[in-house]
């Protein structure tokens, strides 16, 4: 019979329940304790469902994200904004983005991200139907879609965060990154579909139908988890909730800063806001190299393949991770072989771009670039929940919110290089060596052991046979 030793004294597993969650756990009657309901793993088929349900959510939250990017020249013909208003209206979003990632984190690592999800799925999916209302019952329609889009922000920052958190709570180690790649190539998935569907009902029923459909829609999704999913019970908040004295909030705000000192947490965060940073400069700058380089160009051809290429690119980086883990191969080695390929790999074909190229090879090398980047999903994106499982989601709100910040600065000093230099392959330089910083970050002191664990307090278990 397996017994354990801690501490001094001999445990035997089957008959005695453990509150401390890195000691195996088995419920048997008569037990007065018992794990916290959000921190049982899913069976696979019901992790696969909820995959489907966030793969879903993450491309609506596109949709709704997009909608206002692409109707913005409609909107300003109509209510006469200029560039520069244009501007304040579509930043405005970044802003109120990067205020609530550790807020969202925190309260998903203490009443479970599911739940967070929900909530401001259904506040975010409003807000998006509402914004034609807001546009013409305002006497100043600038004021109001700024405030509009900065509210959406602040409600959307939650979003990943949240999945980290529900991600650490429920799903096994080996499967987590199918998981996150799959949940994030709805990003790519909900930015392919409002381009096009969005463009035709722009053309067909103008741009009040974009905001109703895909806000509609986002809350249609809210509803259906509620219903089916969680089976209608409490998507309700409460204070108590949020200061339940359990082990997680307990770790969360004993170890905090000691966490923060961990070579490998600032690893993973200085590896996310290296990858975010790059990613936005792509995101915000190819369509004007493709235009300014290609002027000839159609314009669909840029804006959709690489998105294309990326969807299976972000999939396959999942399946390829979770299968070399079940194999037998270290998870910090697989980690950092998705991260290598993700900054290493794509800087090469990042920097092809600064050449004298035709546009076919050069829709070619973003393509793979832009589907090589998917598999930090695999690398940093889980990485954290390898980390802090017990504080993912706030974990991931740090590094998303320095991501988003460094992303935001990066995307104007690549502007500020194209003018001074004239030449884009001062940004493609830009990026790779922002690349490369970050990925030798990662190789360097990049972990998957728990380090949320006070090794000083916490001794390692022997057990006999």
């Amino acid at each position: 019979m397996a017994v354990i030793q801690k501490y001094g004294k001999t445990y035997n597993p089957d008959l005695v329940c453990h509150k401390d969650n890195h000691l195996p756990a088995k419920i048997v009657p008569g037990c007065h304790k018992k794990w916290p309901e959000h921190n049982t793993s899913w069976s696979r088929p019901v992790a696969r469902i909820w995959t489907v349900v966030l793969l879903l959510g993450t491309c609506l939250l596109y949709c709704a994200r997009v909608a206002m990017p692409i109707c913005a020249v409609s909107m300003a013909e109509q209510f006469g904004w200029s560039k520069r208003e244009s501007g304040m209206v579509l930043g405005s979003f970044f802003w109120g983005y990067c205020f609530t990632q550790v807020f969202g984190g925190y309260v998903s690592d203490r009443v479970g991200g599911e739940k967070v999800l929900l909530l401001s799925a259904a506040a975010w999916g409003s807000m998006t139907a509402f914004t034609p209302i807001l546009a013409h019952f305002c006497s100043q329609p600038i004021l109001s879609m700024t405030l509009a889009r900065f509210l959406m922000g602040l409600l959307q920052g939650v979003h990943y965060p949240s999945l980290a958190s529900l991600c650490s709570q429920k799903v096994v180690e080996s499967e987590r990154g199918f998981l996150m790649s799959t949940v994030g190539s709805g990003s790519y998935l909900g930015t392919l579909v409002i381009g096009g569907a969005g463009s035709l009902m722009l053309d067909l029923y103008g741009w009040q139908s974009v905001f109703y459909v895909s806000g509609l829609l986002s809350v249609l999704w809210a509803y259906c988890m509620w219903k089916y999913l969680l089976k209608g019970e409490g998507p309700i908040i409460t204070l108590e909730s949020l200061g339940s004295s359990g082990a997680q909030s307990k770790l969360t705000k004993r170890h905090w800063l000691r966490l923060l000192k961990q070579p490998a947490v600032c690893a993973v965060i200085v590896t996310h806001l290296c990858t975010a940073s790059t990613f936005f400069t792509l995101l915000s700058w190819l369509p004007t190299f493709f235009k300014d380089t290609f002027p000839d160009a159609k314009g669909w051809v840029f804006n959709v393949i690489p998105w294309l290429v990326a969807i299976p690119s972000s999939l396959f980086s999942g399946c390829l991770s979770d299968h070399l883990i079940s194999q037998g191969f270290d998870t910090a080695s697989v980690r950092k072989l998705m991260q290598f390929f993700s900054m290493g790999v794509s800087s090469v074909f990042t920097l092809l771009l600064c050449g004298t190229t035709t546009f076919p090879w050069a829709v070619a090398f973003v393509s793979a670039t832009m589907g090589l980047t998917t598999f930090s999903h695999s690398g940093v994106s889980v990485n954290v929940q390898d980390l802090a499982p017990s504080c993912a989601g706030a974990l991931f709100g740090v590094m998303n919110t320095c991501g988003a910040f460094s992303g935001v600065l990066m995307v104007y000093f690549s502007g500020y290089l194209i003018e001074a230099t004239g030449s884009w392959a001062s940004v493609f330089a830009l990026i790779t060596t922002v690349n490369l910083l970050g990925l030798c970050t990662f190789l360097a002191f990049a972990e998957a052991r728990r380090v949320d664990i006070d090794s000083t307090k916490v001794r390692h278990h022997n057990i006999h046979i």
